[in-house]
């Protein structure tokens, strides 16, 4: 069951749209249950999928295809590294492993105290300023060094 909150942001949304195609709120309202809940869940899909009058599977096909959805937990800050082409060219290999090794997880996974998840994700259209990463698909971290890095993971410590 969608909660209120998500209910009214989904309406809001809907707005934009003409009436007969609800589906077109379907990538805000995905996004609006991964805010309150933290990622989603199956059963979230479907929910979304009953409000938005859409198929079940046509909601599955959006959460699995854009990589800024969590499919299941990732802990409260959800590091996602661009891995493509050009972040590789540019050190993104370099960036995984120093994540790998500071916060003692692997690609996909969680710390064991659900502070930080880790995830390889495709581009996030700022080549230039490889290599980089976003924060909960919110912040973008970008032309980063080791340094950038530990100053990045000092400041969502305090958070």
């Amino acid at each position: 069951m969608l909660s209120e909150q998500i209910q009214v942001k989904i309406n809001r949304e809907l707005k934009k749209y003409p009436a007969d195609q609800k589906q077109s709120a379907v990538m805000a309202a995905l996004r609006f249950v991964q805010d309150e809940k933290g990622w989603i869940a199956t059963d979230d899909m479907a929910d979304v999928a009953a409000y938005l009058g859409m198929p079940k599977m046509a909601v599955y096909e959006v959460a699995t295809f854009y990589h800024m959805y969590n499919l299941k937990p990732m802990g409260r800050h959800t590091i996602t590294v661009c891995t493509n082409l050009s972040c590789t060219l540019c050190g993104a290999g370099d960036t995984v492993a120093y994540l790998r090794e500071k916060l003692g997880i692997g690609l996909g996974e969680v710390t064991a105290d659900g502070k930080y998840g880790l995830r390889e994700g495709e581009c996030m259209g700022a080549c230039k300023d490889a290599p980089l990463f976003t924060v909960n698909n919110k912040k973008l971290c970008d032309r980063l060094s080791k340094e950038k890095i530990d100053k990045i993971l000092a400041e969502l410590d305090k958070s």
